[in-house]
């Protein structure tokens, strides 16, 4: 995680940092499919109470990468500027 997202990260709770590094975990399990962004934009998204995870899958290669991690309205920020 880096960038915008870990900065945002040290400044939570830690039991809501908690949620999210274990929402992280569960996303490296292949069975667990976030749901695919609308509007044509190749990223994911899994939520964790009022925060959003976005992802890029590789299906091919098996693999996600984070592309930002924050609350609700920086995601809706996020979003706009895809």
């Amino acid at each position: 995680i880096e960038g915008d997202s870990q900065a945002f990260l040290r400044k939570l709770d830690n039991s809501i940092r908690l949620r999210i590094f274990k929402k992280i975990k569960q996303l490296k399990r292949e069975e667990l499919n976030p749901r695919h962004l609308h509007h044509g934009l190749k990223y994911h998204v899994a939520e964790v109470g009022g925060y959003r995870i976005a992802l890029l899958q590789d299906e091919p290669a098996k693999t996600r990468t984070i592309a930002f991690i924050g609350n609700h309205e920086q995601y809706g920020k996020w979003l706009r500027e895809q």
